[in-house]
């Protein structure tokens, strides 16, 4: 109970300063379970999403690639559907996922591939 506890903390901490901050911009959004991630670009005033990679897409689902190789495509996929869809500048939000690992290689692909934040 307590890790939940810290998790939904965390959260709410994290998207409680980012929304204070990032007025006016678009918001990526990721989860992340053991086996795949996914992420999304929302925008909060209409509260709709705008463009989405997951690693569960058939074109993925295909091949065995590593987590980390995973995530690294994932960033490359999202940042092209958000170019064809003329959206340069967002902001990560992270969630309650600390940033490491997976996310980290998300967060760079996307950085590498044009998107700001």
């Amino acid at each position: 109970m307590r890790k939940i506890n810290t998790k939904i903390k965390r959260k709410i901490r994290n998207r409680k300063k980012l929304k204070r901050v990032s007025q006016n911009k678009l918001r990526v959004s990721v989860y992340k379970s053991l086996k795949n991630i996914s992420a999304q670009i929302i925008d909060d005033n209409l509260k709709k999403t705008i463009v989405s990679a997951s690693s569960v897409e058939k074109a993925l689902k295909k091949d065995k690639i590593k987590k980390i190789d995973l995530s690294n495509t994932i960033g490359e996929l999202l940042a092209k559907r958000a170019k064809e869809k003329k959206i340069d500048s967002v902001y990560f939000d992270r969630g309650a996922y600390k940033y490491h690992g997976r996310i980290k290689a998300l967060a760079d692909s996307l950085r590498k591939n044009g998107l700001k934040f």
